[in-house]
């Protein structure tokens, strides 16, 4: 069974940092996974990737703030967020995209439960 699971959320101050952790569990670390956002009211939204190969993109929102990154050893993926704003105020999602014909597609198969971010001004 494939799991997928966040930690690493809290409150900060607007300015602050936090670093987010997606452990995986029956599913190994790789390309085509990325991390999602959702704010109360506001559809889901891509923070960032990793594509196929292993380039990373990111929202325009959190360009130059967030980084995400990958530990093989520790399968374990990470997104650093620096000088934190309110508006990054959501709930914060792995997931993993299985690809499709050696591509990522984009369509998300496997999903953590989340963990909350509270950025206060």
């Amino acid at each position: 069974e494939v799991q997928l699971r966040e930690s690493g959320g809290g409150s900060v101050d607007s300015g602050g940092s936090l670093r987010l952790s997606c452990v995986a569990s029956g599913y190994t670390v790789t390309n085509c996974m990325g991390w999602f956002r959702q704010a109360p009211g506001k559809e889901r939204e891509v923070v960032a990737t990793f594509e196929k190969d292993f380039s990373e993109t990111y929202a325009d929102s959190v360009k130059g703030r967030f980084t995400i990154s990958q530990d093989i050893t520790r399968n374990t993926m990470y997104l650093q967020m620096n000088n934190l704003r309110p508006e990054d105020t959501a709930r914060y999602y792995c997931a993993a995209d299985l690809g499709r014909g050696g591509f990522c597609s984009g369509i998300y198969d496997y999903w953590g439960q989340g963990t909350q971010v509270t950025v206060s001004s």
